[in-house]
This record gives C-alpha cells, sequence and structure tokens, in this order.
C-alpha cells in the first residue's frame, strides 16, 4: 500500500481537487494524508492572533469571510445536493466552534485547537467529493492514532499501534483519508507537527505499515538544484539519497519538513516527490541509493543568529564547552553550525525566544558578540567534501564576505554563514558555476 500526501496547493482550487482525485483514482488501495487548503492555516493562525490580542470583533469578521469562502468551493465541487448540505452543516459547525473560541481566554491549547480545522475541512470535504464521483473513499481520523510525547517528538509505538486499530475499525475501502499536521499531546490536548507537518505524518504512517512508498504531491516537479524563489532557470533532481534529502530539507528547501525521511529510511521505503498539476513529471525519488559524487543541490536557510563566544582563559579549559553547550540545552535551543578557535567558539542558532537569557548566561562565563540577520548556505552532494573541485567554491565566492564555514562534519554537506544581504547573490552565482558549467 502507498501513502500519497498532498499540499495546500494541491487542494487549494476546484481543478487541483480535480487533479487530486484523478491522481488517486488508479484502482489501488492507499493512504490518502491532506494539508489544510492553500492559505486557510495562515487565517486560522491571524484569527488566534487576533483573540490573544483580545480584538474578538477582527476574528469574528475573518472566521465569516473564511467560511463565505468555503461556501463558494463547496458550491462549486459538490453538486450532489444531499453532499453538498452534508459538507455545509459540517463547516457550519467548525466556523461556529471558531466563533465559539473568540469568547475563550487565548492559550496555546486554543490556538492549536483553531489551527486543527484547516485539516478537518479539507479532508471531510474531499472525502465527500470522491464519493460524490462514486470512488470508494473512508475518512480515518488523525486525532484516534497520530501523538506526539512529552518532548513533542512522535510517539513511533502507539501511532503504529492505534493506526492499526483504526484502520480496522473503519469499513473496507479503497481509499483512505486522513489529515497531515496535526495530532494529540501527551496530555491527550490536540497539537501539531509543525508548519509542514503534513509531510512527516505521511512517513510516520508510511513506517507504521511497512508502506511500498510515500508520495509527497505538491506545486513543484520534485526537488530543485536551488532555490527557485531566488535563483532562475533551477532544475529539480530526479535522485537523491535519505542522507542528502535531510541535508538539504534541514537547511531550508522548503518542500520538505526537516524531518519527513527520518521514519522511513531505516525500512527503506522510498520517498517520491512529484507535482500535483504535472503528474507526469519524474519528480525526485529519495531512496538510500547514492549516485555521483559532487554537489547535486544548495540551500538557504534564513533568520539565522551568530554567536560569538570568546574567552582566551577558559577556551582551553576543561569543561569550559560543556558549560556553553548547558546553557543552549537549558533554554531547548539547537545549534546549526560550530566552529572554535584557540580564543573563541562561533556557533549559529535560528531560534531567538530565548536569547536574552542565553546571552545573559554567556556572559558569565565569556564575551559575547551577536550578528542576526545571517543565512546559511548549505551545498550538498555524495562525499561533497571529497570532491576534487570543492576548493573552486571559494574562489567563486571571494567578493562574498563569509561569517563561519562548517566543513567536514559531515562528508554531504559544506555550510556558510553569510549575511543575508548577500544571500541571493551567493545563491546565484553557486549556481551559475555548478549547474550552468560556468568556469573560472
Amino acid at each position: 500500500m502507498k501513502v500519497l500526501k498532498f499540499g495546500g496547493t494541491s487542494v487549494g482550487s476546484i481543478e487541483n481537487i480535480c487533479n487530486v482525485k484523478d491522481i488517486i483514482n488508479d484502482g489501488d488501495r492507499k493512504i490518502v494524508v491532506l494539508s489544510a487548503m492553500s492559505g486557510t492555516t495562515n487565517q486560522l493562525v491571524a484569527i488566534a492572533n487576533d483573540i490573544a490580542n483580545k480584538v474578538p470583533n477582527e476574528a469574528v469578521d475573518k472566521i465569516n469571510k473564511l467560511h463565505e469562502a468555503y461556501a463558494i468551493t463547496i458550491d462549486q465541487l459538490l453538486t450532489n445536493k444531499v453532499l453538498n448540505n452534508e459538507v455545509k452543516d459540517y463547516t457550519s459547525g467548525v466556523f461556529d466552534f471558531l466563533v465559539a473560541c473568540t469568547y475563550k481566554a487565548f492559550s496555546i491549547s486554543l490556538e492549536n485547537n483553531i489551527v486543527a480545522q484547516g485539516e478537518l475541512l479539507s479532508t471531510y470535504m474531499l472525502n465527500c467529493y470522491l464519493k460524490q464521483e462514486g470512488i470508494s473513499s473512508t475518512l480515518l481520523p488523525a486525532l484516534s492514532f497520530m501523538r506526539i510525547d512529552a518532548d513533542k517528538e512522535p510517539n513511533i509505538s502507539y501511532i503504529k499501534q492505534h493506526f492499526e486499530i483504526a484502520l480496522n475499525s473503519v469499513e473496507n475501502s479503497e481509499i483512505y483519508i486522513t489529515q497531515g499536521f496535526i495530532c494529540l499531546d501527551d496530555n491527550d490536548e490536540i497539537s501539531n507537527l509543525q508548519r509542514g507537518g503534513s509531510d512527516y505524518t505521511a512517513t510516520l504512517i508510511g513506517a507504521a505499515i511497512k508502506a511500498e512508498e510515500v508520495q509527497i504531491w505538491t506545486d513543484i516537479d520534485g526537488m530543485h538544484n536551488n532555490d527557485p524563489r531566488y535563483v532562475e532557470n533551477t532544475k529539480p533532481i530526479s535522485n537523491l539519497s535519505f542522507d542528502e534529502a535531510a541535508e538539504l530539507a534541514y537547511f531550508g528547501a522548503k518542500i520538505l519538513h526537516p524531518q519527513t525521511v527520518t521514519p522511513v529510511r531505516a525500512d527503506n521505503i522510498p520517498v517520491r516527490l512529484k507535482n500535483t498539476m504535472n503528474p507526469d513529471a519524474h519528480g525526485t525519488l529519495i531512496s538510500n541509493i547514492t549516485s555521483e559524487n559532487g554537489i547535486k543541490a544548495i540551500a538557504a536557510k534564513d533568520h539565522i543568529i551568530a554567536i560569538k563566544i570568546k574567552s582566551a582563559r577558559m577556551l582551553q579549559a576543561h569543561g569550559f564547552l560543556k558549560k556553553v553547550f548547558e546553557i543552549f540545552e537549558i533554554y531547548k535551543t539547537p545549534i546549526d553550525m560550530i566552529t572554535t578557535s584557540e580564543v573563541a567558539v562561533s556557533l549559529t542558532i535560528d531560534d531567538d525566544r530565548n536569547l536574552d537569557k542565553i546571552i545573559e548566561e554567556l556572559e558569565k562565563i565569556a564575551v559575547i558578540e551577536v550578528d542576526k540577520n545571517q543565512s546559511i548556505i548549505c551545498l550538498v552532494g555524495h562525499s561533497v567534501v571529497n570532491h576534487q573541485d570543492t576548493y573552486k567554491l571559494f574562489q567563486i565566492l571571494q567578493d562574498v564576505k563569509i561569517r563561519m564555514i562548517s566543513y567536514g562534519g559531515s562528508k554531504n554537506n559544506i555550510s556558510l554563514l553569510v549575511d543575508t544581504k548577500d544571500k541571493i547573490n551567493s545563491l546565484q552565482k553557486l549556481n551559475d558555476y555548478l549547474f550552468e558549467l560556468v568556469t573560472l
């Protein structure tokens, strides 16, 4: 059995929903994981923010406008009056719930409940549409099996056990539709897997059932060799290894949630990236197969903060680095890059929620310099650090001020830290040399 995940743009219009129907209606049993319709999650987050800011009238106005938009979509999609009324009754209940939320005190739990409604709406609507089209389809509620633990990590054993229970508790069907992104936490309250988490849902389910393949359907022909938002003439990559895909996802490739390949790589379950609007395109196949050496792709990660920790007296002292890392551990702040010299340690983070507290603690043991508005440019490929032409990269970027370099920590990744204002220029220069065969 395959698991197919469709993102927000894939169900963001009537035309795209029809494309999804055609893709999944091939006679094979499958599990379909859906995101919220494009734009819905942003609107729900805005509604939650209005409640947090104590402007309930603005929240209600947004709720009513979103309700009207869904009513129009339902009328266009569902011509069967019985199913049309059924979906409208369901959506009315959802939007009544959202209006009721505007009278409540804001909390993270309330926000999670509000944001979860997007996936509940899209799956209910698609399920009824498939029934209208004569396709055997059954809803499989994600909240009955998808759970995270106290550390906000997926509870793998629970998911596997309860997914099987959920699957056996519904009628046999050709297509099972479930929600991506949403889950329960260790207190049985609604939570989520963070932005892009529908990818993660799909591979968690894929691992639970030992799927034949997990497919991630978006609005682009697979993972590109550079960021098409900033660089012209990028091209899709036909094949990537799990290691290469994980590096690219972590360092900014928006097509994948950073943890997507983690659940399936141990069982060698391939992940295929496909385009809903161009289903015949090959896309990108992610597996345990490695191909040629050298750089295959470039990704960039913004909103990076560089912290230089300078202490000539203590850096060589036993236990100093342990003290530094313990501070970041206390405030649950991951480190992306790290370099050391005789008198200083430089590292980067992308989570600034506890930055002031971290700096306050670090200043007790060292002199601290902070640079904000930085970007990590990540160059990924099999055994890239061993490639004979890798050194030329630094000639290409001779006019760019490189703040940090991470080289050798992974044989598949070289990371460069630059000021964000230099990011696009750096991406284009690297693209021209690496993929357009510009010689030095």
